[in-house]
């Protein structure tokens, strides 16, 4: 299973930029797919969850400015990002929890990065 990540850019304060990842391969279905980011010199962080009923979760400070959804048919997660701040700037990298013929397994995507101008 593969996961690949796409949308990342340099964007000025305030603006907004969508990102989209794709999962292929040997998948029997996907539960949950995630948003993470790290920033140089911090710690990974999850931005963003959606279940495969679509029940999503938001870290505080992104919350009123980031939108996740999903597109189960093309096996996509994209993460809806406005109002951004040069602080949101960080390596974003996606991961999905698949369950494929031999169980469960978490995949991640190569991150794609977003830098935010002030």
């Amino acid at each position: 299973v593969q996961l690949q990540a796409s949308g990342g850019g340099l964007v000025q304060a305030e603006g907004s930029l969508r990102l989209s990842c794709a999962a292929s391969g040997s998948i029997s279905s996907i539960n949950a797919m995630r948003w993470y980011r790290q920033a140089p010199g911090m710690q990974r962080e999850l931005v963003a969850s959606i279940t495969s009923g679509g029940t999503t979760n938001y870290a505080d400070s992104v919350k009123g400015r980031f939108t996740i959804s999903r597109n189960s048919a093309k096996n996509t997660v994209y993460l809806q990002m406005n109002s951004l701040k040069p602080e949101d700037t960080a390596v974003y990298s996606c991961a999905a929890d698949v369950k494929t013929v031999i169980g469960t397994l978490t995949s991640w995507g190569q991150g794609t990065l977003v830098t935010v101008s002030s």
